[in-house]
């Protein structure tokens, strides 16, 4: 069933773009009925425009609150043409039926992040225009609902190449986009309003990229947000379902280092990671503590990539490197192979909530922000830790965060000796990062060794002894902590308890 366009409503916020829609419209013979700063825009043009208060023989007023929450208009847009009651009541009231609607919203959104005022945050709330957008959508059948800028191009290919005719099919396309921005505006305003308590879930990301395929090929895959305001792609393959997790990942773990570091993560753990005088150094560390996992590994730094980092990292086989740039002669030599994915980080990933599907719902939780430094540590041994192993620690617990639980990571010199992962009991976290320790030559001997979460029994005390490690950095928090502190005071280890527990399920 094509309509075509015959009487346009233009209102928006926003201009850019606009000019070349009213020029075809114009061109066309299309009538544009508009308001405001619309109207002016439109004149300026050399094109002429109806005053929607002509229509409703209203000015704009109580501010500009109402333009537009009248009859004439919504009468207009909401009048079914196969309807023979609709088009009755629309000759009997003189009305004048829109075949589009080109609205845009109040910047709602950009307002509250730019930190004005609550009584300008409240003016960005839209009524007349997310009306109108409801309106015209809901009647798609005879209606073409413009509701962003995204969609002027194809507008424009409607009003060129089709001469302004829309299919039925065409306007359900962009009655269903209008609704995503309805919804998407709504969810900002509730959002803010709720102010963070949680009281219900309002969540809404109008771009969505298909991907190849999730977590295995036999399952779809998508991505909703907007990558590209994090991150440059240099170049590289399409972007995984899984590559975006252990972006993911990577960039939460590289954001608690302040010196050069390099990390090494595979499956969204870390399996290397070094703090360095430089990033060459951070990067020859990281890779000796699992060089095995590195392979087909992401890769992140927190400082630019050198050539000389550039020519260590070599031929060596990965998914990803982000890094926050890139030297000129390093680009030279990591782009030599095409499908590896080169990314810039622009900015950190700001998350201040996590989110999981579970029985049919969402599980919400503040995202784990906290880090422990040398100050949260609480001495429970009688030997003290030196100041190596403190900085060690502190190494060392943000390594544990950022891993499966149960977790273990052993530390030394601000490196990574190895770590146990995803265990079922914290003995077989330790057996694990022990074994892989010295799977890789390390000497354990001087290491710290941090957990996620408390002993509950003094075996994982003997076991690091025995090992070499002297320090240990854990929440402490179990009934028989006293076990563990009495076996660390007989072997000569020092621990320290933070009473911040680090689960990662």
């Amino acid at each position: 069933m094509e309509r075509k366009i015959q009487r346009a409503l233009i209102s928006v916020f926003h201009k850019e773009g606009l000019e070349d829609i009213v020029r075809a419209l114009h061109d066309l013979g299309v009538e544009i009925v508009s308001t405001g700063g619309t109207k002016d825009f439109i004149e300026s043009l050399g094109v002429p425009a109806v005053a929607a208060e002509d229509l409703t023989k209203y000015p704009s007023m109580l501010g500009g609150r109402v333009k537009t929450l009248h009859p004439a208009i919504f009468g207009g847009i909401l009048a079914r043409r196969d309807e023979e009651k609709d088009l009755q009541e629309v000759a009997q009231y003189d009305l004048r039926l829109f075949d589009l609607v080109l609205v845009d919203l109040y910047p709602f959104a950009a307002t509250v992040a730019s930190g004005a005022p609550e009584a300008d945050i409240i003016e960005k709330i839209d009524i007349g225009g997310i009306s109108l957008i409801r309106g015209a959508a809901k009647n798609f059948r005879d209606v073409l609902i413009v509701s962003s800028s995204a969609q002027y191009p194809l507008l424009l290919e409607i009003l060129t190449n089709q001469k302004g005719f829309t299919s039925l099919e065409e306007r359900k396309r962009f009655a269903g986009a209008a609704f995503a921005v309805s919804s998407g505006y709504d969810s900002a305003i509730f959002n803010y309003f709720d102010g963070g308590e949680g009281t219900a879930l309002r969540i809404a990301y109008d771009g969505v990229e298909t991907l190849r395929y999730g977590e295995n090929p036999h399952q779809q895959g998508r991505f909703f947000g907007d990558f590209d305001a994090y991150f440059d792609k240099i170049q590289g393959k399409e972007i995984s379902y899984n590559n975006l997790q252990d972006i993911a990942a990577a960039c939460d773990l590289i954001a608690e280092y302040k010196a050069p570091t390099f990390a090494v993560l595979k499956h969204n753990n870390p399996c290397g990671i070094a703090s360095r005088a430089t990033i060459e150094e951070a990067w020859l560390a990281a890779l000796s503590s699992d060089p095995e996992s590195a392979f087909g590994g992401i890769l992140v730094a927190n400082r630019p990539i050198d050539k000389a980092t550039a020519e260590a990292i070599g031929n060596l086989f990965f998914e990803v490197l982000v890094a926050p740039d890139y030297d000129t002669d390093a680009l030279t030599l990591l782009t030599q192979k095409s499908k590896r994915i080169l990314l810039i980080q622009k900015k950190p990933i700001e998350s201040r909530f996590t989110f999981r599907s579970a029985l049919g719902g969402v599980l919400m939780q503040e995202t784990d922000l906290r880090s422990e430094n040398k100050g949260d540590f609480e001495v429970v041994t009688k030997k003290q830790p030196t100041e190596d192993e403190l900085d060690d620690f502190v190494f060392a617990q943000k390594v544990a965060k950022h891993c499966k639980s149960n977790a273990v990571a052993l530390v030394k010199d601000s490196h990574l000796l190895a770590v146990g992962i995803g265990q079922t009991s914290r003995v077989a976290a330790l057996k694990q990062a022990i074994e892989k320790a010295q799977h890789f030559g390390f000497d354990l001997r001087g290491a710290v060794l941090a957990s996620d979460a408390f002993f509950p029994f003094d075996d994982c005390v003997t076991l690091a002894a025995e090992a070499g490690v002297t320090a240990v950095v854990q929440p402490g928090g179990s009934m028989r902590d006293g076990d563990s502190i009495a076996k660390a005071d007989e072997l000569g280890l020092a621990m320290v308890f933070t009473g911040v527990r680090h689960f990662k399920h």
